[in-house]
């Protein structure tokens, strides 16, 4: 399994924005210490002031701030929200199988059961979790207190 690069680009701009708290953070800064397309992060910006995740700021000394407390941002819940397609297998999925051993292997049942376990440790954890050294971020992200 792979997560997207929408989803992976989401997690650290919401990681990004935990650390930096207290501060309204613009795309263009953000683009620039990840290194990535401002118009991606765009795009994955709208998707979290959607989600209700992040909220957007407009005009002059605007930018993008968490709209919860770091503590109450579930990742199970944030990556399941950014991924449309978990599904390993078209077998896990809701649509037309067209497998010949659907229903007749064991396949099925042990990557849903994996699907399960992937999201069950990602529900244990929190934005806090992920950001628990703010220091060691910040400073990955050439960022001064």
């Amino acid at each position: 399994m792979r997560l997207t690069a929408h989803t992976d680009y989401g997690l650290r701009v919401l990681m990004s924005l935990a650390v930096m708290e207290g501060r309204v953070v613009t795309i263009e800064e953000l683009a620039e210490r990840h290194g990535i397309s401002r118009n991606h992060l765009m795009k994955v910006a709208l998707t979290l002031v959607n989600l209700g995740f992040v909220k957007s700021i407009r005009g002059r000394g605007g930018g993008l701030t968490l709209a919860q407390m770091p503590g109450s941002l579930q990742m199970g819940h944030v990556v399941r929200s950014l991924e449309s397609d978990v599904e390993l297998v078209a077998c896990l999925g809701s649509g037309q199988c067209n497998c010949v051993f659907h229903g007749a292997c064991k396949l099925t049942g042990a990557l849903g059961r994996a699907v399960e376990a992937f999201f069950a440790e990602l529900d244990r954890l929190t934005l806090a979790d992920l950001v628990a050294d703010p220091c060691r971020m910040r400073e990955r992200l050439a960022v001064l207190a």
